[in-house]
Order: C-alpha cells, then sequence, then structure tokens
C-alpha cells in the first residue's frame, strides 16, 4: 500500500534492515536502528518501518507515533521536517483505512504540509505523490486524482531507480484499471508488481501482487495464483491483514478433501 528504497549500497546495517523489512520482521529492523535516532535519517526510517507495520498488521500503533515524534523533534531543515509530516500523513491514512479510528482530515493536512516542505526535485517527492494518490483513492473516492498522483510517483520511481516504489505504483494503477474493466492493462501492471518484488525479494508484497493477478486471469489460472497468495498469506502469519477478505475463498493446499464417490 506504500514502500520506498531498497537497500543503501552495500551498506551491512541497511541490508539487514531491509532483510527483516521485506519478511515483515519490522519491530526487529526498527531495533538496529534505535540507537541511531539523534540522526534525522535513521529517525525517520525508524519511524517509517513502525509505520509500516501499522499498515500491514494494525498493531503497534503507539510505537509508530513514539517513533514519529522523535523524528520530528531531531528533523533540522525542510527536506527532513517534509520527510516527517509524509510519515504522518502515512500514518494517519492507515488508521483511517484499517477503520482503527478515522484520521483523514489529519492525512490530508499532513501530506499537504509535506507538499509545503519538499522541493519539486526532492528524493522524497515520488513516495509524497504515491500517498497523495492512496488518500485521492480510498479516503476522497477520486480516482482520475488518484491515477494521476500514481503516475506522477511512477515516474519519479523510475527516474530514482526505486523498483520497490515502482512495484506500489504498478499495483495501484493495475487497481485502477481492473475496476475500469481494462483486464490487459490490469493483467500488465500486476505483472510488472509482481516480477519486481520478486527480484526484490520483497516477500510480504508478493501476496497482493498475486491476488491483484488472480482477478485478472481466467480459470484455472486464477485460482492457482490465489491459492499461492493465500499460501504466502498464512506463512507469514496472516499478514497484510487488508488482503484477508480478498483470499477468503482460496482453497487451503493442506486441507485434507473428501473422497470423489465411487461411480
Amino acid at each position: 500500500m506504500s514502500g520506498s528504497g531498497t537497500t543503501a549500497g552495500d551498506d551491512p546495517l541497511q541490508t539487514a534492515v531491509w532483510r527483516l523489512r521485506s519478511r515483515g520482521c519490522w519491530t526487529d529492523a526498527a531495533a538496529l536502528l534505535a540507537p541511531l535516532t539523534a540522526d534525522p535519517a535513521a529517525a525517520l526510517e525508524r519511524a517509517g518501518l513502525l509505520v509500516e507495520r501499522c499498515l500491514f498488521t494494525g498493531e503497534g500503533w503507539a510505537d509508530a507515533e513514539d517513533a514519529l515524534r522523535t523524528a520530528e523533534a531531531v528533523a533540522r531543515d525542510d527536506e527532513e521536517r517534509g520527510g516527517a509530516a509524509s510519515e504522518r500523513g502515512r500514518l494517519a491514512y492507515a488508521a483511517t483505512r484499517l477503520s482503527v479510528r478515522d484520521r483523514a482530515d489529519e492525512a490530508r493536512s499532513a501530506l499537504g504540509r509535506a507538499a509545503a516542505l519538499l522541493a519539486p526535485s526532492s528524493p522524497g517527492r515520488p513516495l509524497l505523490d504515491f500517498r497523495r494518490g492512496l488518500v485521492a483513492e480510498h479516503l476522497a473516492d477520486s480516482p482520475q486524482a488518484a491515477r494521476a498522483a500514481y503516475e506522477r510517483a511512477h515516474a519519479g520511481a523510475t527516474a530514482q531507480g526505486d523498483p520497490l516504489l515502482m512495484s506500489f505504483t504498478w499495483q495501484q494503477k493495475a487497481g485502477l484499471a481492473l475496476q475500469e474493466g481494462e483486464l490487459a492493462e490490469a493483467r500488465h501492471g500486476f505483472g510488472e508488481c509482481l516480477r519486481l518484488r520478486e527480484d526484490l525479494g520483497y516477500l510480504i508484497g508478493t501476496a497482493p501482487a498475486l491476488a491483484g493477478l488472480a482477478d485478472c486471469e481466467p480459470e484455472p489460472e486464477a485460482t492457482r495464483l490465489r491459492t499461492e497468495a493465500a499460501r504466502l498469506f498464512r506463512l507469514l502469519g496472516g499478514v497484510p491483514v487488508w488482503l484477508a477478505a480478498q483470499l477468503a475463498t482460496a482453497p487451503d493446499p493442506h486441507t485434507p478433501t473428501e473422497p470423489e464417490p465411487a461411480a
């Protein structure tokens, strides 16, 4: 539903953080950054991990709020303050989308503040565009505004070489295409999303991509994809939580079936 970046070169810390994050171990990843939170970049990254945990699990709201307050407190310039505002907007969006608490106005306000703080050429701008697209699509029910925001985010992610954010923009654009009955476009978008996530090893994002692709395919391919998505979903302990309803009818390959009656 949101994301950015993977690892930073060969930095062992960033590599470890990415490996944990990509498997849904956000708390462990955040713990690696805890000693470094006097540094604005580390504080913001830690807050982002804990906000993402809320979005995928529906839990950990207090920890995310604490981490965000730390990131806001140590921010020194407009770029850092804009990054913190973007994360606050994402947290408010997550709380609203998961029906924890209606914070739609806060989401819009925080993302608007981030837009005012981040320069047009800021590295954080594509991610901000993506998050504004989510708010437009899911909180404002404005698919046209959402599509425009996703297109801006996709162009920015492509220019920056951010394959994870590209996977999210492909996913959201494909979802809009599916709603409009554009199956070929949706199939292409979900396929690109899946390819990028498999290349990155972004395990927690693979099941949503498989489930989206299943909605574009005829049988029996649709059932095969949905079954694989459900297998990954169960393997990760029911994460992301918002995928549960979509996979409710997927068969469990480990559940024994009744034998066919004799002819």
